[in-house]
Formats: C-alpha cells, structure tokens, sequence
C-alpha cells in the first residue's frame, strides 16, 4: 500500500522517503560561560588549550572553546589523523578558505598540560581518548554542537554521536595513566577489510558448493524449474534451502573475519551508521545545504562499517546470486540429461562439465553486473552508488517533486513546488528492510532474544489491533456513532498548539466529513 503525508511517505514494501518539510529546530538555551573581572571589564572565559595527538605528530595550541566542542563533534567522522580530523571539522564549522583552524598551532614531542583560561582539552586519536579539564563545557561521548556557517554561530543545533570505543576522562592525569596502554592496544589491531571477505571469492565459493548440495527440481515442459517466480510448492521448497543457505552464510564464525560471522560484523556499527547519517540529513535540511563528505583515501572510508542501506542491499545481492546458482545448475542437470541421483554431486567433480572456478567466475560476474547497474527495487538507483553513498556519509535526498505520490492533486503540487511558501524541503531517501525473511539471521536484532522479544511485541500488537478493529466494526454495522480513537486516528501533531480552538473541534467538521472519518 502506498501512504504519503507532509512529513513521512512510503514508497515500496522496502523503500522509505522522509522530508523534514518544517523549517525549524529546537534550540537550547545559551550555556552560561564563567567570568572573571578585570577592573571594570568582565571577561567570559572562553578559550582554552587544545591537544592533538596521532601517531605521527603533537599539535597543541590556545583556541576558543566552541571550536575544541566541534573538533570533539567530528570524532563522529571517526578521523585517525589530525588531517583527517581537520577535515571533519567541517562538518560543524563551514572553512572559509583552504587554512586549518589548527594553523598557529606548534608541533612537540609531548602534550602541553598549561592550562589557558578555561582549561585545557586533549584529543588523542591513537589511543581514542578525550581529557576534559575546563569550565567552558563537559562534552561527551553524544551531544550537539552549533554549526558555524563560516562567519558566525548559527542556532542550527546539530547532534553527534562518537563510536563506544572512545573513552572520556577529567583530567589530565587520568589520560596519562591510560593513553599509553590503550594506544599499543589499537596500534597492534591489523584493520581487517572485511568486505574482501563478505564481497569476494569465501561468499562467491560458499554459494556454488552450498548450491551444489541441493536438490534442483525437474523442468517442467514449460521450462519452468524453480527460481524466482517459479509456482506452487516448487518455488516455496528453493526458498526455503535457499533461506537456509543465507542464514548459514550469514551466521557462521570465520576464521578471516577474526572469529566472528558476516552477520556480526554487518551489523557491528549500524546503529552508529544511521544515527551519523539521521544527523547529516537533519544538517542538510536545516543548512539548506549537503553536508561534507568523508574523503575516499580516509581510514573510516576504506575500513567502514555498515549501515542500513548496505544490510539490505547485500541481503538483496546474496539473495539475487543464490537464485542465480540454482538457476545456473538447474539449467546444466537438464541439458546434460543428468539423472536425479547425480544432480547433486555434479557440481564438486571436476571431470564435469561444469567446474567449480567457471561457477565462481560466472558468480563474479553476475555480482559486479548486478552491483553496477539501475535495480527497480531500488526506484533506478545503482546499488554500487547507494554504499558509496553510505560509506562517505552522504544521504540520498529528493527534490521536493520527487516525493509526488498523485501529481493531479492540487495540495500534492504545492507541497512539490519548492518556491512556494508551501514547498517541502529536502527530502531523504531510505531502505528499511521489510522485504526480508522473517529469521533471526536476517534481523537487526544482535542477539536471538532480542530478536524474540521484539516478535512477542508485534504479535501482542496485532492481536489488539484486531480486536479493537472487530469491536469497531461491530459498532459501525450497529449505527453507533464513533468519537475519536487515538489507537486507529492518532494526532500527527501532538505538541501543536492553535490559537483557535475551533480549527479542532468537532464543529469544525461538516457532516460529509464525519461521515468520510467513520
């Protein structure tokens, strides 16, 4: 079913469009800086001393405090350098030309623990540690910072969230008693690229001899002999081998993943992912503008986890390669004339027509082609270009006549003409999922009773849906009138208020319309 309203629309069983139509945002109150007087000056203790630290190099220098919270913030681009770090900076304060805000700042061969009026703030990217010693603010681990257009403060507040491996402490001596530790620590993990595994030839070989174990069904003389679209029980029994397949794949530990399955690391960073992406669309919408990208050649590029968008697409490729191995050996067994017993052993003999390194490159193939090329499923998109998108932190945003579901309704074309008053706003563009199997494998869930517990929910759900719809049937079939049911009719502006109160009463409604809402 297709549903559409001014701020959420759903456009496929698996897409979703949000549009943050409303220009606003909320704003928190000033924070109230500390002073100190001077005569009968009084100064706002605002700037403090900053420390940088990599595995090359110690900057440190004086800055004001706001920019040591933005440089706080941009650890959310999960920077290893302080290259890196200056470039996400970007993300909260706009550059006005190509220097660094770290610029005056001097190399040393160890920290500078002076303080400088407010305090001093160290940022060690090796050994993922953040000190705070300053009365100027308290950052944490989540929080929000306000964007700096590149020549002011702006009241655009936008939130941020760091990966869970960044500790922070108080003081400077709590970060001497930790950073050398936790720094050899990280420096001895190898970074393990894990899409070579879950892209590559372990998944491509995993599918040919997982498919060759498998009985493929007779042709029938319409040719048809199972695969998507394939009738009646035929295609109901490949699914469900197939279904078992995947979850195999998906849940198995593998020594080249370091112990851990495909699934474990697929959904390791996802939470993380969409909330870094939630706040580069939030950004987008309320600067009017697209928000920086992470660099290609960066670390959190080349070794980046997986959000949402690329659990559904590989969900989706694997799927797609699956059927196409089945349909592959189903095609081979009949035109080979190969009879039912020696279907499934064909495949592992290499004195057969068919080796197992042509299925595999046949497989590859098939992978690059899919992964490159427009999906329907996708509204046209390039799968490729949708994970590009994710691993650089770019949302997929629509123009407002994009999220058009009837283009002869006259308030549809409002809100998709931008240069009027009633224009939406960017939209943004997702997958959500709800196309695949309902398994535990196939779940965002990270553990099994998780996964349980939220099934118990929607079972509960639907069994107070139905009886509230059976009553509420009854009662139309009866002629009983019926008031507002926040269950079936809930407010979708709960917190607004309207100066005329008749704008929601019931007398605001005509007859025709209670009629049209019962």
């Amino acid at each position: 079913m297709l549903r559409f309203s001014p701020s959420y629309g759903e456009c496929s069983s698996h897409e979703r469009i949000f549009c943050h139509s409303l220009k606003s945002q909320i704003v928190t109150p000033k924070k109230s800086l500390p002073t100190r007087k001077l005569g009968k000056v009084i100064l706002e203790m605002s700037e403090l001393k900053l420390n940088l630290i990599d595995s090359q190099e110690i900057l440190h220098g004086t800055i004001h405090g706001s920019v040591a919270d933005a440089a706080i913030a941009a650890l959310s681009a999960e920077p290893e350098t302080i290259p890196e770090l200056v470039a996400a900076l970007a993300r909260y304060i706009k550059p006005r030309d190509d220097s660094s805000p770290f610029q005056t700042f001097r190399t040393a061969a160890h920290i500078d623990a002076e303080h400088w009026d407010a305090g001093i703030v160290i940022i060690d990217l090796t050994a993922r540690i953040v000190a705070v010693e300053s009365t100027y603010s308290q950052p944490q681990l989540e929080g929000e910072v306000h964007y700096h257009d590149g020549t002011k403060s702006t009241d655009i507040n936008v939130p941020y969230r760091l990966p869970d491996d960044w500790l922070f402490v108080n003081s400077v001596e709590a970060y001497r008693w930790s950073s050398e530790r936790r720094g050899k620590e990280r420096l001895a993990k190898t970074p393990l690229d894990v899409r070579e595994v879950l892209y590559g030839a372990p998944l491509l070989d995993f599918i040919v001899n997982e498919c060759g174990k498998v009985e493929v069904p007779e042709v029938a003389a319409n040719g048809d002999g199972g695969g998507p679209g394939a009738s009646g029980s035929t295609e109901d029994a490949l699914l469900r081998e197939l279904s078992g397949i995947h979850s195999r794949w998906l849940t198995t530990p593998r020594e080249d993943l370091n112990g851990h399955s495909p699934r474990d690391v697929l959904l390791a960073q996802q939470d993380f992912i969409d909330f870094d992406m939630h706040t580069r669309a939030l950004q987008w919408t309320f600067a009017a503008e697209g928000p920086p990208c992470l660099p290609q050649d960066s670390f959190a590029y080349r070794f980046a986890g997986f959000g949402t968008h690329e659990w559904v697409i590989y969900y989706d490729l694997v799927r797609h390669l699956l059927w196409s191995a089945l349909e592959n050996l189903r095609q081979t067994s009949a035109c080979c004339g190969l009879e039912a017993k020696d279907k499934v052993k064909f495949v592992g003999q290499s004195e057969e027509l068919i080796a197992i390194d042509s299925q595999i490159a046949r497989l590859e193939e098939l992978k690059s082609n899919w992964l490159e090329q427009p999906q329907a499923e996708y509204g046209g998109r390039i799968p490729a270009i949708l994970i590009d998108n994710e691993r650089k932190r770019l949302p997929i945003a629509l123009r407002p006549r994009d999220m058009i579901i009837d283009e002869e309704c006259p308030m549809c074309q409002m809100f998709g003409d931008e240069t009027t008053p009633l224009g939406m706003g960017v939209g943004f563009w997702h997958l959500d999922g709800s196309h695949m199997d309902n398994d535990f494998a196939f779940s965002s869930c990270k553990t099994r009773e998780e996964w349980e517990a939220e099934n118990h929910r929607r079972e509960e759900f639907d069994k107070e849906f139905n009886r509230r719809w059976e009553e509420r049937q009854q009662r139309i079939a009866r002629g009983e009138p019926l008031g507002p049911d926040p269950f079936f009719d809930p407010d979708p502006f709960p917190d607004l208020e309207f100066a005329d109160s008749s704008l929601v009463s019931d007398e605001s409604i005509d007859d025709d319309e209670k009629e049209f809402l019962q």
